[in-house]
């Protein structure tokens, strides 16, 4: 794996039947999807891919294929936080002997912690990890938003990058600034419409849920803003913009994201579109308004498989 980890790497839905266990048949679909669109990697069981609503079988299962499946063509990175220390460090191992790159560890999502709890968190974790390992800032999921201390206690003990979610531009851009003085230390925008900035300052890509959809927009809007073509900026982000304002905006609920992803490949013919509980997917009508706006996307709404 090559440092800084870097370009559009999409967290990628867990594909599941309607028994909730693995679809292994979708999970194929949409590996060769993800890896035809041009991906330059893959992050397993982060919150779009629904990590902490799954069983410890399904997690190290779904791990375990996707390596298989990818087969050393783009690197696999591997989110392993639990509220458990000694789940988190079972589940890293197992992502190392299935042959994952790397591992992404966010707060432990249940207790509220502080900023010292945090930093004493990962001086103990970092030493146990099989591989190397991102950090994760995802405060709407884990009642702490990462300060730039937290992140830079995370760099002393060994990380190799943070994924931003936090949504704080500002943030996002003293982070890139703080850790210049690391060309190896990969910055990465959860947030979608940030990619162009990010690129611009001097990060590294996204980690973007559309691109487990339309993953060949997402690289064609990486692409463009590393040849500053500035026109086709302008005409993609348009395109990203859309889809905020239709394929995430069915639904009420903040989990629409994660349904509408997943309601989204189901409409190409990628996988189904179960969720794991507590979640429960769109109904027909929502799916149907799902599938339109997939179709109104002439560019990029062809799937490279069938189910």
């Amino acid at each position: 794996m090559n440092l800084p980890i870097k370009g559009v790497i999409p967290p990628m839905v867990t594909p599941l039947q309607e028994n909730l266990e693995l679809d292994i048949n979708g999970l194929n679909n949409l590996v060769r999807h993800l890896l035809s669109g041009g991906v330059h990697g893959i992050f397993l069981l982060g919150t779009s891919g629904e990590g902490p609503s799954l069983s410890y079988g399904i997690r190290k299962k779904l791990i375990t294929e996707t390596c298989r499946l990818v087969n050393n063509k783009v690197p696999i990175l591997v989110g392993v936080t639990d509220t458990s220390f000694e789940e988190t460090i079972e589940l890293a191992t197992h992502a190392k002997k299935a042959g994952a790159d790397a591992l992404v560890i966010a707060p432990p999502f249940y207790l509220p912690i502080s900023e010292k709890e945090m930093m004493d968190y990962l001086e103990n974790l970092a030493p146990q990890l099989p591989l190397p390992f991102m950090l994760y800032n995802m405060p709407s999921c884990t009642k702490l938003n990462l300060t730039m201390k937290i992140v830079k206690k995370a760099w002393e003990v060994g990380a190799i990058g943070i994924k931003d979610s936090s949504g704080d531009l500002s943030f996002l851009y003293m982070l890139i600034e703080e850790f210049k003085k690391d060309p190896s230390f990969s910055i990465m925008t959860g947030t979608e419409l940030f990619l162009p900035e990010t690129i611009m300052n001097g990060g590294h890509g996204t980690v973007a849920g559309g691109a487990n959809f339309f993953p060949r927009l997402f690289v064609e809007l990486y692409e463009a803003t590393l040849e500053n073509d500035c026109e086709r900026v302008k005409a993609l982000r348009q395109e990203v913009i859309k889809v905020q304002n239709t394929i995430y905006e069915v639904g009420k609920y903040s989990s629409r994201h994660i349904k509408g992803i997943k309601t989204a490949l189901s409409a190409m013919n990628i996988c189904q579109d179960y969720v794991a509980e507590p979640l429960q997917r769109f109904n027909e009508e929502q799916q149907h308004q799902i599938k339109e706006y997939v179709l109104a996307f002439k560019n990029y709404n062809t799937a490279n498989t069938t189910q």
